[in-house]
């Protein structure tokens, strides 16, 4: 479109662009109605004042020239100042201030209506001195200059610029009280994008109440549904836990030969109870707190590898804190590791944490996931078997869902690439500060 150029250099906040739709036609309007004074006001008056005064001067030197005793005191009554000069002292040139356009139709007037006109000065605001040359000599005609011009025409503007700008200043003031209770939504919006409870109370127009309100029942409905999801499946586990220490207690009376087998199911089952937990707690596991990442990735690299995984943290920069959940960020980056290390043959981990965001990367040397597969394999109890190298046992599928979870309870997202180094599979949790 054609004002799409525009858009490059218009406020993106909220308060910027109401600032400009408030600022921006009161500036205009301004402009408008001084250039429609001036030059229908000042230019008009002057010009008839100039005009008026000029019929003044040319009966004053007409009185002069003829020689008339009565010139001297008809000047005085017109209340102008004659003086004569000397041959020569007429100045050369008209003399003004270079902001004085009122100044620019009193000099063409006068010239237009002066006979022998020689030039003007208008030295300021009090006074105006014309010379001619006339039949009598040079002379120097001087009077008021709120004879010719309306006195103080700046005031006008003056006041157009300070109740312009006071106007502004309330309207602003008014604006801001207005704009305050969508940024309070907007933050307790965003607070339980990341993960986090902030108090809020609608308030506002009726219009950002009605929005809170919705708000508020969408947050309680949703905290509804993963409080009930996660006592569904805890109450699932638990209810499963004891026909399985049953089959435990019932296989250990089996031979040996026959029992190992079925303690393997049983232990399968297991697995996959603690895994279906794991899924339902993680992303709201514990309280958020400040968090140093760099040295919550350290201990959990520490912990790993005295588990006995080939992991290696290659990558540490950055100092500060950020409001994580501790537990939640753990159990996100192990279930990343223990991917990388039965999928592939080595794992490394780096963490990079800026005045921007946080990042959490975690690579192998696997086969990798395709680039059509990775969305996929982020939705929970999701195993791409023909992509992955099952010879180090097979997943519940909630690995990548667990720690894409966690990402996004935090404000942050996972992206899954492609390793540059290690040519397997990259995992970058980011979240923003």
């Amino acid at each position: 479109m054609f004002f799409d150029w525009l858009k490059r250099y218009m406020p993106r906040s909220l308060y910027g662009r109401a600032a400009l739709i408030l600022i921006l036609p009161v500036v205009l309007l301004q402009l408008v109605v001084s250039v429609v004074f001036v030059q229908r006001h000042f230019e008009g008056v002057t010009r008839q004042m100039s005009q008026s005064t000029s019929r003044e001067l040319a009966l004053v030197i007409a009185s002069v020239e003829s020689g008339d005793e009565r010139a001297t005191h008809e000047a005085d009554q017109l209340q102008i100042e004659v003086r004569r000069l000397e041959d020569g002292d007429l100045p050369g040139r008209d003399t003004r201030r270079w902001y004085d356009f009122s100044g620019l139709i009193i000099r063409e007037e006068m010239r237009t209506l002066l006979p022998g006109y020689a030039g003007i000065d208008l030295p300021d605001d009090q006074r105006v001195q014309v010379y001619v040359q006339s039949e009598a000599g040079p002379l120097e005609l001087g009077f008021d200059r709120n004879r010719v011009s309306a006195s103080n025409p700046h005031q006008l503007f003056a006041n157009m610029l300070f109740f312009g700008i006071l106007l502004t200043v309330i309207a602003f003031i008014y604006l801001r009280n207005q704009l305050r209770p969508i940024k309070r939504l907007a933050r307790a919006a965003e607070a339980f994008g990341r993960g986090r409870h902030v108090p809020y109370r609608p308030t506002g127009a009726v219009e950002v109440r009605a929005a809170g309100h919705a708000f508020l029942d969408m947050r309680a409905r949703i905290e509804r549904q993963i409080e009930q999801r996660t006592l569904m499946l805890s109450g699932v586990s638990h209810d499963l836990r004891t026909p399985l220490t049953r089959l435990r207690l019932g296989l250990a009376l089996l031979d040996e030969d026959e029992r190992a087998p079925l303690e393997q199911d049983v232990d399968e089952m297991q697995r996959l109870l603690d895994a279906f937990l794991a899924f339902v707690r993680d992303a709201s596991e514990g309280e958020t707190e400040p968090v140093d990442p760099v040295d919550l990735v350290r201990r959990i690299v520490e912990d790993s590898q005295r588990a006995g995984h080939p992991v290696t943290l290659v990558q540490a920069t950055g100092e500060g804190t950020v409001p994580l959940r501790s537990l939640a960020i753990r159990r996100a980056v192990e279930n990343l590791i223990t991917n990388a290390v039965r999928y592939g043959n080595c794992a490394e981990v780096s963490v990079e944490l800026t005045d921007k965001s946080l990042r959490i990367r975690v690579e192998d040397d696997g086969p990798g996931i395709p680039p059509e597969s990775r969305e996929e394999a982020m939705r929970p109890f999701t195993r791409l078997d023909t992509a992955r190298n099952q010879n180090r046992g097979s997943g519940v599928g909630l690995g990548l869902s667990i720690a894409t979870d966690v990402a996004r309870a935090h404000g942050g997202v996972l992206r899954l690439g492609t390793s540059d180094t290690l040519g397997g599979l990259r995992a970058d949790i980011v979240i923003a500060r």
